[in-house]
């Protein structure tokens, strides 16, 4: 008995935009965009006995002429030499201009011209679920790749200086891979707009990025021109606390922020401020948070008489201070 074969003819070769499904042609397109913006950081200390010790981060390029954000703690031992390379081969020199340990970020000057910047974006926009991308050097393999989502917005990151500590807000949470050497890079959208820079890693799929923002924007403003943020400074520590229901209903909020300690000699000690008294603004502007009352204490405060409206048992009642300049 004859059977007749049937011969099944091979399909159409697919275009190549039509392999990729969207979430890898997204990913794609921000890894092909960002890639030549960000840096192998390669940081050089003096050790006792006159060794050096080298160790690594990343760096972002953000202006055609050599200025890189970085992580402030991936430079703070660099006595020794900052080098950067890039994903074409090149590699130059690196100047420290400035470095912020109380936002962990610092700015640096790479050692030429013509640069392909990347765009910052804002961290303001991001939603819970948006895909993210993470460009950097873990370990030390350059541009290496790692894709995710927003896992949550609005973390706390403290950090410290050699004389104060702070707490980093709204910072953004991923599930994109970071391992030591992802600090200091990207952390992009799906647009390839840098909206962070990673920072730390909390654990396996839980990394941080200190966001880009008005706030962040300011600070790095300051470290490009000034290689230095100023702050004011009052003298407390604090935390948010529910306001008491009736004057919750008179300011229209429901927080301000509680007073747990006052540093003894500080503008908060002379005004008379103690513990338990409750902060709702600060020279007219509402007070809600710790996060409102550290955005406020910008450097122009410095030596300027600030009004602090407080609540004591019940009472309201204003506070005359002039905050003194914090120091890093």
């Amino acid at each position: 008995m004859n059977r007749a074969l049937t011969f099944i003819s091979s399909p159409e070769v697919p275009a190549e935009e039509d392999i990729f499904d969207a979430y890898s042609q997204a990913v794609i397109a921000v890894a092909e965009r960002l890639s030549p913006s960000v840096a192998n950081l390669r940081v050089s200390r003096r050790v006792r006995g006159g060794r050096r010790l080298d160790g690594g981060g990343s760096g972002v390029v953000v202006t055609p002429d050599g200025f890189m954000l970085t992580s402030a703690h991936v430079v703070a031992s660099g006595t020794a030499g900052v080098r950067a390379s890039f994903v074409d081969g090149s590699e130059v020199g690196v100047e420290v201009v400035g470095t912020d340990p109380l936002s962990d970020l610092a700015v640096l000057r790479a050692e030429g011209t013509d640069f392909t910047p990347a765009v910052l974006g804002d961290a303001e926009n991001l939603r819970v679920g948006q895909l993210v991308v993470a460009i950097g050097n873990p370990h030390g393999f350059a541009g290496s790749v790692t894709a995710g989502v927003v896992s949550a917005l609005g973390r706390s990151l403290p950090v410290r200086s050699r004389a104060a500590g702070r707490i980093v807000e709204n910072v953004i949470q991923t599930d994109a891979a970071l391992n030591p050497g992802n600090s200091g890079g990207a952390l992009a959208d799906g647009h390839g707009h840098v909206v962070g820079i990673n920072t730390a890693v909390a654990g396996v799929g839980l990394g941080l990025a200190v966001p880009i923002n008005e706030t962040t924007r300011k600070i790095i403003g300051a470290l490009m021109s000034e290689g230095r943020f100023r702050r004011a400074y009052l003298g407390i520590a604090g935390g948010p606390r529910p306001l008491p229901p009736r004057l919750a209903r008179e300011l229209g909020r429901g927080n301000g922020v509680e007073i747990v300690e006052v540093v003894e000699g500080s503008p908060a000690a002379s005004a008379g401020l103690r513990a338990e008294d409750l902060i709702v603004e600060l020279n007219g502007v509402a007070v809600a948070g710790v996060d409102d009352l550290q955005r406020l204490m910008a450097g122009e405060l410095i030596g300027e008489s600030v009004t602090l409206e407080t609540v004591r048992e019940g009472k309201r009642f204003r506070v005359e201070l002039v905050p003194v300049e914090l120091e890093v």
